[in-house]
């Protein structure tokens, strides 16, 4: 059976339909994946034949198995994912990493005050906190509906008590305050770019999270200046990029007064983040 959706898979396109196969048999079953490498897996019933015909069918659409199976893992956590948000990704972990690498040993005693612009899942916010048991943040996001996946993330991983999410457009709504570290994945495709994107992204993920006008630097114009307002002084902030808006991020960050940008790259050694210090 495996096989034979793989093959089904791999004739509309979809690449790793070993794995994704296995992934939406598992999900079908109501068992863990490797459950099935094992041998440990339950019986496909009638119940779950039908569960299945339907996941392959959904798939096979381009539905992103992640909205299918209703979870991404990031950072080692587990994030509940919706049609709301956005789906997780290996190369945000970059910022991750960033962020935790900045932090110095005059800073290691202190709580300290987290910002993520644009949290969608609050995948960001939620695997800093995770790594930071002092600290506590906000997550901002202009979508209510994404607001409510990051909340329920933030209570299935146990952070409830040290995450706050707030619906504005950007900064516009929060107090006069000041954090330590800010995060951000702003929307960074063109509209012209979205016109090449896969279905699973096109046709399935938020576009407000995705596209930023015809030059994809929207959401820089914006991101920039508010983090210089509220970043305090000895903070860093990491702002995920792409290669096509490494330049035109780095100019607008110069217009915002930040003369200091470095550049980070993810495992492909491809330019993933900007980091920004005071």
């Amino acid at each position: 059976m495996q096989r034979q959706i793989a093959r089904r898979l791999a004739a509309a396109g979809i690449a790793e339909g070993m794995l994704e196969a296995r992934l939406l048999i598992a999900e079908a079953v109501g068992c863990d994946a490797l459950d099935l490498i094992t041998g440990r897996a339950g019986v496909i019933d009638d119940a779950a034949a039908r569960r299945l015909a339907e996941l392959l069918a959904r798939r096979l659409s381009r539905e992103p198995i992640a909205y299918l199976r209703g979870e991404r893992e990031f950072w080692s956590l587990p994030f509940m994912v919706t049609p709301d948000t956005l789906i997780p990704r290996a190369d945000s972990e970059t910022l991750v990493a960033a962020a935790l690498a900045e932090r110095t040993a005059a800073m290691a005693g202190r709580p300290l005050r987290v910002l993520d612009l644009g949290t969608g899942s609050g995948c960001l916010l939620l695997a800093l906190l995770s790594e930071w048991p002092a600290a506590a943040g906000i997550g901002v996001d202009i979508s209510e509906a994404a607001l409510r996946v990051a909340r329920a993330n933030a209570r299935r991983l146990g952070l409830d008590g040290r995450a706050a999410f707030v619906c504005s457009d950007w900064d516009s709504a929060l107090a006069d305050t000041r954090f330590d570290v800010i995060v951000s994945n702003p929307p960074y495709i063109s509209e012209g770019e979205m016109l090449t994107l896969a279905p699973e992204v096109v046709n399935y993920e938020p576009r407000v999270a995705l596209t930023a006008g015809m030059d994809g630097l929207a959401g820089y114009r914006r991101v920039l200046p508010a983090i210089g307002q509220r970043l305090a002084a000895g903070g860093w902030a990491v702002i995920e990029i792409t290669a096509t808006r490494l330049a035109g991020a780095i100019g607008l960050a110069a217009s915002a007064g930040w003369d200091d940008v470095a550049v980070k790259h993810d495992l492909c050694g491809q330019p993933r983040c900007l980091l920004l210090a005071r």
